[in-house]
């Protein structure tokens, strides 16, 4: 028996509304065999929040962030100001797809860490471009340790995450950034919106000692987001990590550790609009959103809005310039 008008019973292959079909981020195909992957973009989730010792969830986030971009379509969306449909062709060509979630190993840290690297490496060797949806923001680790050429990272967070590893003690979220500079790859760290009270000032002195630029929202507020863009040099790779707590907990509470005096939301998706900014973005991460903190929704409408912000124009450049003319 069919539906009223329709050849088929159900929505399988058809646009439909936000609550309805299958998910995946964008309603883009899913590639369940990475030998086959071909595209310019490939979203990752990274479900874990076993380094979060304080208000662990963001294990749900990456399947939150899926759920409300479904909202979006799979057509592409209209920006106002551009006066422009972004990511419609990418999408009607799958230049964008969903790989899935690395494999998490519950209490085996290492072990999901190393999933994580590998799928990372994986889609780096088909040319694509990750986009990382965590998890805490302990899982930026495992995916910068993928890449092996030059790379300059800059982290947006409230939090300095460059914590000493004592007592075995070094794949919680407070960790990533310290084993970050130590890679031999990574040529420069760059940590922009450091407020949290709750920051330990040996750590942060730390981080300056060992060369690292740490911006506070004083600084970042006089500098704004493209002198930020500036500090890393023209040409070069860029990985950019964003913790949501980065945005002021008046408009985003729906993570483990919001904090207070933080960019605002106009701040931050000017910010998110990376590709005016950084000429060469080779990835990026969007950690520690917590559906259960998240009662409104607030929270996952900012994050899956900013992945969007900085994807559409990132993916402008992906294309041929013949394709442009099938544009809208």
């Amino acid at each position: 028996m069919t539906q009223s008008g329709q050849n088929h019973p159900t929505n399988w292959g058809k646009p439909t509304y936000g609550f309805a079909g299958l998910v995946s981020f964008l309603r883009a195909p899913v590639c369940h065999d990475l030998d086959t992957l071909d595209a310019d973009i490939a979203v990752m989730g990274a479900p874990t929040d076993e380094g979060s010792p304080f208000m662990p969830g963001s294990r749900f986030g990456s399947r939150s962030i899926r759920e409300h971009s479904l909202r979006f379509g799979n057509s592409g969306y209209f920006d106002h100001d551009a006066n422009k449909v972004f990511l419609e062709y990418e999408l009607a060509n799958n230049r964008i797809v969903d790989v899935g979630d690395a494999d998490v190993l519950i209490t085996n840290v290492e072990g999901t860490f190393e999933n994580i690297t590998n799928l990372t490496r994986m889609v780096l060797d088909k040319g694509a471009m990750p986009v990382v949806i965590g998890g805490d923001h302990a899982v930026t680790f495992p995916v910068v340790r993928a890449y092996s050429e030059p790379l300059h990272v800059v982290h947006f967070d409230a939090h300095i995450d460059y914590s000493p590893f004592v007592h075995g003690f070094e794949y919680t979220n407070t960790h990533a950034f310290r084993h970050i500079y130590h890679m031999d790859h990574v040529e420069s760290l760059t940590q922009v919106g450091i407020r949290s009270v709750r920051n330990n000032k040996d750590w942060v002195d730390d981080s300056i000692n060992d060369g690292n630029r740490v911006i506070g929202m004083r600084e970042f507020g006089e500098m704004g987001p493209d002198s930020v863009a500036a500090l890393v040099p023209p040409d070069a790779d860029c990985y950019v990590s964003i913790d949501i707590d980065v945005i002021d907990a008046h408009e985003s509470t729906g993570t483990g550790s919001p904090e207070f005096h933080g960019v605002t939301t106009n701040e931050f998706f000017e910010a998110m609009d990376m590709r005016t900014k950084f000429d060469m973005l080779g990835a990026f991460d969007l950690c520690e959103v917590s559906p259960e903190w998240d009662p409104s929704g607030q929270t996952v409408r900012i994050a899956t809005s900013g992945i969007l912000k900085i994807l559409a124009p990132t993916l402008l450049e992906t294309v041929d310039p013949d394709d442009l003319l099938t544009r809208s």
